[in-house]
């Protein structure tokens, strides 16, 4: 058998091999049991996020498991000797010797262990890098975290004051004295609430927020993301399960959250009974992502479709990443796809095909483009966009854009036949984190940029 057709087989030694049952396996890459079962026994062949998620459940390469160990190191030590700087993410220094990739099967049969920890290091340099980068994206644009430093500044600068009328005036009445120290001792416990609830934000982990500090944007995201963006409870028992899904999610814990969360289930509930779960299935399995065919086919506008599309389970469509913006450009839902970052906090990349489909209402834009950032891939996006409620006269156009996210340059069943892929248009990620240069859509310099010229390097 090939080496590529046993996949399955790997994965499931691997699983033996850590004593995980096939369900414990299959909740943590968000598939089914028998689903997993069909790929360990090789009947189904298996790549993008659902390799990923297996691999990182199982704590191996993905290439381990597509290609086997020293398969994995190959293409793991060919990436970080494309990838420039190795580990910081820099150009090399001028004159230094390239890799010698031609030698490179020699060194990893003579010294695998320099090998695998040289992939290691590059590795840990990649998750540092995205960590960076979270991190830069929370500090740049959260609102939380510039309010919580603002309150904290703000009563730091009224016990400042209050404790100089103290030592300043010489004779004070002691009413007015005990009504400074009564302020001091109020304004101090408002400081040390300020702060511990700052740092309690600061020490959560990146792209999570301290529950103190979350907006209800914050935990319907979060109840999305928990959910796999798919509710199977709808899909069989419609909009009667709403109820019951809303009680069951702890995350829920504002009120505006439980009704921004109740809209949402509410309008997946709709586009659910306009494409049954099951009609929909059987016309991916011939019409594949068609946006365009499968409106046609279940009489539904396009961006129904979208939706629809862009919160199935990745294993009855693959990986598909949806991402909806109002008329203002602010974030409503991002569901990311591999190799295409969508920030959580906003600061998004204004050369998006789905911020151009707002000039042109009603519109549909197809386009192949790929990220800036290093370990982006090209992806194909299609945007449209939806007028909310009827137009009036002297009223202004109220309107929300969808972006499909496929992935591949050329992706999708309704590329044009004949017509060879497209080379991707450029875009980015966030301003403050994209190194592209000579961008004329850039709103602030990149910290990248700076970094390296501060270290006398090119970016």
């Amino acid at each position: 058998m090939a080496e590529s057709t046993i996949t399955g087989t790997r994965i499931r030694e691997r699983r033996l091999v850590l004593g995980l049952r096939q369900s414990a396996l299959a909740a943590r890459a968000g598939i089914s049991p028998s689903y997993l079962n069909l790929i360990e026994h090789n009947r189904r062949r298996i790549g993008g996020k659902i390799l990923l998620r297996l691999a990182e459940a199982l704590k191996v390469e993905p290439q381990a498991l597509s290609h086997g160990a020293e398969a994995a190191l190959m293409v793991g030590l060919r990436e970080a000797a494309g990838d420039g700087g190795m580990f910081a993410g820099r150009a090399p220094a001028p004159g230094a010797p390239a890799p010698e990739l031609v030698r490179l099967e020699e060194f990893i049969g003579r010294f695998p262990g320099w090998a695998q920890l040289l992939l290691a290091q590059f590795r840990e340099g990649q998750d540092r890098a995205q960590m960076v980068q979270a991190l830069t994206d929370r500090l740049a644009h959260d609102p939380h975290l510039a309010a919580s430093i603002h309150e904290v500044i703000s009563v730091v600068t009224a016990i400042r004051s209050t404790a100089a009328i103290l030592v300043e005036t010489k004779a004070l009445e002691p009413e007015w004295q005990a009504r400074f120290h009564r302020n001091i001792n109020e304004d101090s416990q408002r400081l040390a609430e300020g702060a511990t609830s700052l740092v309690r934000y600061l020490d959560a982990a990146p792209g999570q927020e301290a529950a103190g500090v979350r907006s209800p944007q914050d935990e319907v995201d979060l109840f999305l993301e928990a959910n796999g963006f798919h509710f199977a409870a709808i899909e069989t028992g419609g909009a009667a399960a709403i109820d019951g899904l809303l009680d069951a999610a702890d995350v829920l814990s504002l009120p505006g959250a439980q009704q921004m969360a109740r809209i949402f289930l509410e309008r997946y509930a709709q586009d659910a009974a306009h494409i049954p779960l099951q009609a929909l299935s059987g016309a991916l399995s011939t019409l594949g992502p068609d946006p365009a065919a499968l409106a046609a086919l279940f009489n539904v506008d396009l961006p129904r479709v979208f939706r629809r599309l862009g919160l199935l389970p990745p294993d009855l469509a693959g990986p598909i990443g949806l991402v909806i913006v109002d008329g203002s450009g602010a974030l409503l839902l991002a569901r990311p796809i591999d190799g295409f970052s969508v920030s959580r906090m906003g600061g998004t990349c204004p050369l998006w095909p789905v911020f151009r489909v707002l000039a042109q209402p009603g519109v549909p834009l197809r386009m192949a483009v790929q990220q800036s950032a290093r370990d982006s891939r090209p992806v194909t996006a299609l945007a449209i966009t939806e007028a909310l409620g009827p137009p009036d006269f002297n009223a202004p156009p109220l309107v929300r854009a969808y972006m499909l996210l496929l992935p591949g340059a050329g992706a999708g069943a309704g590329a044009r036949a004949g017509v060879g892929t497209p080379e991707p248009a450029p875009v980015g990620t966030s301003c403050r984190i994209c190194p592209a240069e000579g961008c004329a859509a850039r709103r602030e310099p990149s910290i990248l940029s700076m970094v390296a010229g501060q270290n006398g390097e090119r970016p």
